[in-house]
């Protein structure tokens, strides 16, 4: 197993993505391989001032660096040897098993799309996130920011692959799939989500359990939340906001504390043929270390082929 790291992503990067890894290679076995894709010039300073040998790690060293500012598709054709654009290349051939980074989340789209492209029969892939539950576990919130606009055969699609990586990688079995609306009853909505329920409630390829409110997404009623990338982003932002504000407040309480995103490690493009993970610009080295684990627990389970077997 080889997990892909940008080294250079991130605004806190080269130094935090760095110690990440390091410490993600403390919870790796023998035969699974972390390599580091940035400029050598910084990386082993680093390794070297924690006193770690950087044959540990396969380095893959780069010379530009796509920022956090940049157009996504220009800078990835107008800069070939930057970490992000190497390392979707590596991902294509086959010479890594997955590809994380903190960088620029327009590039990793980009990357992903032209490079090892989408899953035959996906329309277009979805970003995911973890919401935290009340009593405890998580739900998959999908698309958190891939698609601002949506039609309904797409959200429908978001449910099965949020029900395939609910399961295969949060052990849900036959997740409860709820679609994001302002209110429950079936007619309720604009013309997208009403469009979307009769389609989710005519199929049998997911457990549809209607419409779900705002106030419902952290409760049990739905383990898989289905909306589209605008609706998505605002509510993921909201959430995240939640943590910080308890921190300002002076607030120490379990629950959000789950909302630290430095737990999840970082948000996966479902629906391309190769585990991408995108991580948050201020990512710390824990953030980074659980994007990693992230990464292994895709190949581990090989998902991708779960969902190549399902829009077969």
């Amino acid at each position: 197993m080889k997990i892909g790291l940008d080294i250079m992503g991130g605004d806190y990067a080269p130094k935090s993505t760095v110690l990440g890894a390091i410490e993600a290679y403390k919870q790796l076995k023998e035969d699974q391989k972390l390599v580091l894709i940035g400029d050598r010039t910084f990386i082993d300073p680093i390794l070297k001032d924690n006193n770690f040998n950087p044959d540990l790690f396969q380095i893959i060293h780069t010379s530009e660096v796509i920022g956090m500012g940049e157009h996504p598709t220009k800078a990835i054709v107008q800069k070939p040897n930057s970490s992000i654009s190497l390392g979707f290349d590596l991902l294509k051939k086959g010479e890594i098993d997955s590809f994380a980074s903190a960088g620029n989340t327009g590039a990793m789209l980009v990357g992903a799309m032209f490079s090892v492209k989408t899953v035959p029969g996906v329309i277009r892939p979805a970003i995911a996130s973890i919401v935290p539950k009340v009593k405890g576990g998580c739900g998959i919130l999908l698309d958190v920011g891939a698609n601002a606009d949506c039609k309904p055969d797409i959200l429908l699609q978001f449910g099965i692959l949020g029900s395939i990586y609910a399961e295969h990688i949060y052990d849900i079995a036959n997740a409860k799939v709820g679609l994001m609306n302002i209110g429950e009853e079936e007619e309720k909505g604009n013309l997208l989500t009403q469009a979307s329920y009769t389609l989710m409630k005519e199929t049998e390829l997911l457990n549809f359990i209607g419409n779900i409110e705002g106030r419902d997404l952290f409760n049990d009623k739905a383990d898989v939340i289905v909306c589209d990338g605008f609706t998505g982003n605002v509510v993921l932002k909201l959430a995240e906001s939640f943590y910080v504000l308890t921190l300002k407040k002076g607030m120490k309480d379990e629950f959000f504390d789950r909302f630290n995103y430095e737990q999840y490690g970082g948000s996966p493009i479902l629906g391309v043929n190769a585990p991408v993970i995108i991580g948050h610009g201020i990512s710390s080295p824990e953030a980074i270390k659980n994007m990693v684990l992230l990464s292994r627990d895709m190949i581990e389970t090989k998902i991708i082929d779960k969902f190549k077997i399902a829009f077969n």
